[in-house]
């Protein structure tokens, strides 16, 4: 089951590191390239809670069939995506596809897990099955870099393949039993929490586009927190809800679930604003901005062992509380460093804010586990996987929204100190912003004009501009990992036991 997820948490990262190719081949946007990025994300979100009762109610043995072959799929479509004005729709689309069958597979295989361990057992191999798919996150983009430099950036969504293949073998060898509980589908719920949260990650992601004054950007922001509150109201009176809420009676469960919010608000997104600042500011090729995600790797996977054994002997309380702190010293430290444009100078923060992380996901989504006592399977794990989701998709839809505004801010600047018009000035930095993602220093723009003669003098500048644009992101992301500690405190601190109930016959 492990090597059946692997697919689905490599490729929340994988991506980012083949952007300035993708970016420089299919000509997309910067904000396009963003929701490359976040369709997956966004959908798995949405559609976690769903998988996890498909999974409950059909047998998980089916539903990881099913999703892993929506996956490959998609992945197949992904990287066979047109040139021309079909590409970005193309790419979103079968992003999101993928993210639906990521929502299907990981509940049912990690329901799987839960079915064949015995009580006793089962806390150290959930707390290895999370452990490992969070280090496979951090695998991501050393896979991607390799690939697109190799091959083809195309190839990062062409290696799922072998992988879906392998996965079904090995699901097929395990002759798992399937053990369907009785109960419906809430289709309602399923439709209003895709929709509240599609159309909130809506508006921060286009709040850049849009502006904040805009009543579209309100619109949506607002109308989907609307419908996300309709939500909850409407589970607290169904029959069989497609989340039982009723979990959050339990403190620790809420604190666990509120700590890996703020986390994830910085896990994912950090993977794709590192990569392609390494490659902007950096001039990293493809493998050396891999390279330096794997500083951040290193200490995440050295500090996900740790946090595992201090939630057996202690609690998850220890485990949160140093990760939170860690990770917001770290994350603070890495963007003051940022303008120094030294990879070797930043690997000691980058290590650290990865340690931090490290100590947090594990223990916390073990911990959440072994504390839903009472619910179904779907209700235990689809809540904090779906918070967890949701958050990347909220901190890749609000840090770019905020580099996008800072980059434009500090190239505006830089062309005026060089003589440009500052109309003129603010519409070239915008179209540099929306360029962003592509190599900084290797397309200076041609032609002998005032506004091209100045920008190409301005490249290096430019660089540094976007080093400083990012550092507003990562001090974001420290500001995230306080506010976790904050949570963090608030957990009893008392040790759970795992109590994920066994299937029961159907009626």
């Amino acid at each position: 089951m492990m090597f059946a997820v692997a697919m689905t948490f490599i490729d929340q990262t994988i991506v980012s590191i083949a952007a300035p190719d993708i970016v420089r081949e299919l000509g997309l946007s910067s904000a396009g390239m963003q929701w490359v990025v976040n369709a997956y994300l966004l959908a798995l979100a949405a559609f976690f809670a769903l998988g996890g009762r498909l999974a409950d109610l059909y047998g998980p043995r089916r539903i990881v069939i099913i999703g892993t072959l929506v996956f490959v799929i998609a992945s197949v479509l992904c990287g066979c995506v047109p040139s021309g004005d079909y590409a970005q729709p193309w790419l979103i689309t079968f992003r999101a596809v993928q993210g639906l069958g990521a929502a299907l597979l990981f509940p049912a295989a990690l329901a799987v897990v839960v079915a064949v361990f015995p009580v006793e057992r089962r806390g150290r191999a959930l707390a290895l099955f999370f452990g490992i798919s969070g280090a496979l996150t951090a695998v991501g983009p050393l896979l991607g870099g390799w690939l697109t430099a190799a091959w083809t950036w195309r190839a990062v969504f062409w290696v799922n393949v072998p992988v879906a293949i392998i996965a079904l073998i090995l699901t097929g060898l395990a002759h798992i039993a399937d053990r369907p509980r009785p109960g419906t589908l809430d289709v309602p719920g399923a439709v209003l929490v895709a929709a509240g949260m599609g159309l909130s990650v809506l508006g921060f992601q286009q709040a850049w586009s849009w502006g904040w004054g805009n009543w579209a950007t309100w619109l949506c922001v607002i109308g989907g927190l609307v419908i996300l509150y309709v939500f909850v109201r409407y589970e607290r009176g169904v029959r069989h809800p497609l989340i039982d809420l009723r979990v959050f009676q339990d403190k620790a469960f809420a604190v666990d679930s509120a700590v890996l919010f703020f986390a994830m608000l910085a896990f994912v997104p950090v993977f794709f604003f590192s990569s392609v600042y390494a490659q902007v500011s950096l001039s990293a090729s493809p493998n050396q901005a891999a390279l330096f995600l794997l500083y951040f790797f290193v200490g995440f996977a050295l500090a996900s062992q740790w946090g595992g054994r201090i939630l057996d002997k202690r609690g998850a309380r220890p485990a949160l509380k140093a990760g939170t702190i860690l990770g917001a010293v770290g994350f603070a430290l890495w963007a003051n460093e940022l303008t120094n444009l030294s990879m070797h100078d930043q690997w000691p923060y980058a290590a650290l804010a990865g340690a931090g992380i490290g100590f947090i996901l594990a223990p916390a989504s073990t911990d959440a586990v072994n504390r839903a006592i009472g619910a179904s399977y779907g209700e235990v794990t689809g809540i904090t996987q779906t918070v967890r989701n949701y958050a990347a998709s909220i901190g890749l839809a609000v840090f770019g929204t905020l580099l996008s505004r800072a980059m434009t801010e500090n190239v505006t600047d830089t062309l005026r100190a060089r003589g440009i018009d500052p109309a003129v000035a603010d519409q070239v930095a915008r179209g540099i912003t929306d360029s962003v993602s592509g190599h900084g220093d290797s397309t200076p723009p041609t032609g002998t004009g005032q506004v091209a003669e100045a920008t190409r003098d301005a490249m290096s500048s430019i660089q540094m501009d976007f080093a400083q644009a990012n550092q507003w992101v990562f001090y974001g992301m420290a500001v995230a990992l306080a506010i976790g500690f904050l949570c963090a405190v608030r957990h009893p601190g008392d040790r759970a036991t795992p109590k994920v109930p066994e299937p029961t016959p159907p009626e």
